[in-house]
């Protein structure tokens, strides 16, 4: 019973942290960032397993955590307020290429993440080619671009 208690309250911890830490730090993972998840995989492992590393311990602690990341996705599909507080909802960070600044000083991002997620997505190279930027869940930028020309049908 201990190590099930162990894994909840891990598992509320490191949701509450990386809740705090923000959509961006898991989005694109530097090697700097690698080493700290492995860092905290590490300390999170031994907060849950404590002094018994048997397999039926591991085993154990594993299940409690996929049980609590399984009963969180239930959870946030059927309360939708229980996802927004979990995992935030999407937010829009340009509209009709006018930047908002405010969201981006809360989400600790600048113009330059914008523009570089516009170029490898669209292609685009200015804000004013973007009608929506909306920094996703997942920590993402999705770039809806303006209206361009309509291709032309093929006459053949």
């Amino acid at each position: 019973m201990d190590a099930v208690l162990r894994a909840v309250a891990m598992y509320v911890v490191l949701l509450l942290l990386f809740r705090l830490v923000g959509k961006r730090a898991l989005s694109q993972v530097t090697t700097f960032d690698f080493v700290i998840l492995l860092i905290v995989g590490e300390a999170t492992q031994q907060a849950l397993l404590g002094e018994d590393f048997s397999i039926a311990q591991s085993a154990l602690v594993i299940a409690t955590l996929l049980l609590l990341e399984r009963g969180a996705d239930y959870l946030g599909w059927r309360f939708p307020r229980v996802q927004r507080a979990a995992e935030s909802v999407p937010l829009v960070i340009v509209e009709d290429g006018r930047v908002l600044h405010d969201v981006l000083r809360r989400e600790h991002l600048s113009v330059d993440d914008i523009l570089a997620a516009a170029r490898l997505a669209q292609g685009l190279e200015g804000l004013d080619q973007i009608r929506w930027a909306v920094l996703e869940t997942s920590g993402g930028i999705s770039i809806v671009p303006k209206d361009r020309a309509a291709p032309r049908p093929d006459p053949t």
